[in-house]
């Protein structure tokens, strides 16, 4: 119960991070303080004690890389769930893409998509940002590295690199699964995952199941959700399973791409966010797939089968995260876009988890983003 009421939702529009309360019960957001962190978050990820949140920040986007890079510690205030800056910004090569803690709460790793690469740094016992890693030889993390995970065990680290889709005539990146060995900071290449040589193969992010080696994988280039089988810290080469993510696969010739993935702490589902934001000649969104699939995880094989499409009544769920009691899921709608019956706003989009692990909505919380992009949201 203590930690129910200690839960607190997290949510970016450029530099501002702003804390909302959750009443699960009620299944309603309570907008609380906003900081200003030194850039836009790009991601943010808690510390194992729940007592810090760590923000890898950037001026650049997508489109620009930037020339302003930075993490920071944030402390979280046990009664409040408030933030406020813990310890000073450390400075990052390039552009953060994601950012993750080992299983210790040891270290931090973040990695990069431009150029594609990944850095190691300290965590002191009072939660601050350390020294740089320097790790022992050359580290390959693929074409434009997504994510980061580290496995359960905290002996092996994922890398998710995504590629490229061709265009023009620039020829297809091809993507990859770079599995590295992990022990006390320093990472070492092992044996990674690129089925077809890569090509055709766009991962975005992977998720492990918390009690069973398998890993899903949403696939971005290919609207795909996949299972791997993950023995003894080392990948199976081939994916044992292969399922669409869109209730209307006909959908692929929209632009359709599945984003953030997570296993529900039970292990018996799996949920993967689908995105569209497709417009026409006018500017006018022209319909698309933005909803939670949800997929029913077979106990014995780690089969997951598609049993909802839960709309999140907004466009691009960029982000989504479940409650530690796993009776709430939000979804971050993060863009803006025009209809032709009016403008669709972005928002946070609340449901309850029900016991066979689909979605009810409930309501949505408007977002007033400006200029800005509301780039992550998370649950701590």
């Amino acid at each position: 119960m203590e930690r129910e009421q200690r839960a607190a939702l997290y949510v970016s529009v450029g530099r501002e991070l702003t804390h909302y309360d959750i009443d699960v019960a009620r299944a309603e957001l309570v907008k609380r303080a906003t900081i200003e962190l030194p850039q836009n978050l790009q991601y943010a990820w808690p510390h194992p004690s729940h007592e810090y949140l760590y923000a890898a920040c950037s001026n650049g986007s997508p489109e620009s890389g930037g020339d302003a890079h930075c993490a920071v510690a944030l402390d979280i205030d046990p009664k409040s769930r408030a933030l406020r800056a813990h310890g000073p910004e450390v400075p990052l090569p390039s552009r953060p893409i994601h950012v993750t803690l080992d299983g210790a709460g040891a270290h931090m790793l973040t990695v990069y998509n431009k150029p594609s690469s990944i850095t190691v740094h300290r965590i002191g016992r009072e939660g601050s940002i350390g020294a740089l890693v320097r790790q022992s030889g050359d580290l390959d993390t693929g074409i434009y590295a997504h994510q980061v995970k580290v496995a359960p065990s905290n002996r092996a680290v994922v890398v998710v690199a995504r590629g490229n889709d061709a265009q023009g005539d620039r020829a297809e990146d091809p993507g990859a699964l770079k599995v590295f060995r992990y022990a006390d900071g320093q990472l070492a290449p092992s044996r990674p995952v690129a089925p077809n040589g890569g090509y055709g193969f766009g991962p975005r992010h992977i998720d492990f199941h918390p009690s069973r080696p398998w890993v899903y994988a949403s696939l971005e280039r290919q609207n795909t959700l996949q299972m791997y089988r993950f023995d003894n810290d080392a990948m199976e080469e081939a994916p044992a399973y292969t399922k669409e993510t869109l209730a209307d696969a006909q959908g692929k010739r929209r632009r359709q791409r599945p984003g953030t993935i997570h296993v529900h702490p039970n292990g018996q589902y799996v949920y993967v966010a689908n995105r569209a934001s497709g417009a026409d000649g006018e500017g006018f969104y022209i319909g698309g797939e933005n909803n939670i699939a949800v997929y029913r995880i077979d106990a014995k094989t780690g089969e997951p089968t598609a049993i909802q499409h839960a709309d999140t009544h907004g466009v691009v769920p960029r982000t989504f995260a479940l409650d530690p009691t796993a009776r709430l899921l939000v979804a971050a709608n993060s863009v803006a876009i025009r209809t032709r019956e009016g403008a669709i706003s972005p928002s946070l989009a609340v449901f309850k988890v029900a016991g066979d692990g689909t979605l009810e909505y409930v309501r949505k919380y408007d977002v007033d983003v400006g200029q800005e992009t509301m780039f992550w949201m998370g649950i701590v």
